[in-house]
């Protein structure tokens, strides 16, 4: 197990600063580990939206807890790097005017949906809530939604907008991606989800509701490939509550009929957590899917835990 490297600095993680990327891949590349191609166990880590506005604690959609996940996160990459064949992160890429923020909607009197406000399709149908939009396909959406996935559209505040700082990964996490790419000679993987306008894209491999004839519009087929190729695939990243767990939900459909390719997913639970809601119980609600799933063959671990 390897130890933590000297320019490695935990209290930088949620702090607005330059990742010292430099000193990273000189660390990396002179910490004497083979080469990741001559793994004959390939293991990837798997970070889910590892991005300043879900980790910091002045960011858009801040997840409480947070910084601590990321610091077991980073010390993880770091204690295991020799084991560690690839690195794969997903980004959440939002536009200003989608379906999901309060730009996309008005009520009668001309004024947009507060912030975490649920919009349902008996208001949509009402006309409680009118989309600016695509208003057929908006006010489909919501029906579908509620009849496919059993939730009601939520109203985020803006986040990872493409071009802001918080969109970026977190800089303790990026210099860690970047240490492991020189000390491995591995290329990280980078797969941003979210810029289609008409719907949510919780799961890094599919969005919550279709649409036909997009390219990403549907199951990112090519990443399942990809991922069928590793031993053993470690989950971390941010929120538990949202597209971590979806993200295990659609690989919980993909491979319901190949147990084999579940019995590989392992869930680093202490390097994740729930987004807080003033009204909705959003941990309790993922720790009852976490358990259905871990019924099903899912491995949930620590970052204690040894590898395997």
């Amino acid at each position: 197990m390897n130890a933590l490297p000297d320019f490695y600095a935990p209290q930088h993680i949620g702090r607005l600063v330059a990742p010292n990327t430099a000193a990273a891949v000189s660390a990396g590349l002179a910490a004497g580990l083979p080469p990741a191609q001559q793994d004959t166990r390939r293991v990837l880590l798997l970070l889910v939206d590892p991005q300043i506005d879900f980790i910091h604690p002045d960011g858009a959609l801040c997840v409480p807890g947070a910084v601590d996940d990321t610091r077991r996160t980073v010390e993880w990459i770091y204690r295991h790097a020799a084991d560690i064949t690839t690195i794969a992160a997903s980004l959440d890429s939002h536009l200003p005017r989608q379906i999901f923020f309060s730009t996309w909607w008005r009520d009668p009197c001309g004024q947009p949906p507060a912030p975490f406000t649920p919009i349902s399709a008996a208001e949509v149908d009402t006309g409680i809530w009118v989309p600016l939009y695509e208003p057929e396909w908006s006010r489909a959406y919501v029906h579908t939604l509620e009849e496919n996935a059993r939730k009601q559209l939520m109203i985020w505040p803006f986040h990872t907008l493409i071009g802001t700082p918080g969109h970026a990964i977190t800089p303790a996490l990026y210099e860690a991606i970047a240490y492991h790419a020189a000390a491995r000679q591995s290329q990280p993987i980078f797969v941003p989800k979210g810029s289609l306008p008409q719907t949510e894209y919780y799961s890094l491999l599919e969005p919550e509701v279709k649409v036909p004839d997009h390219p990403e519009g549907g199951l990112n087929t090519a990443l399942l490939a990809t991922l069928e190729t590793y031993d053993l695939i470690y989950v971390a990243g941010q929120a538990k509550s949202h597209c971590v767990l979806e993200t295990l939900g659609s690989v919980m459909r993909a491979y319901q009929q190949r147990p084999a390719e579940i019995a590989k997913w392992r869930v680093l639970t202490d390097c994740m957590s729930s987004v807080a809601h003033p009204e909705i119980d959003f941990e309790a609600l993922a720790e009852a899917t976490l358990a259905r799933y871990a019924a099903q063959g899912l491995r949930l671990v620590r970052s204690t835990d040894p590898l395997g």
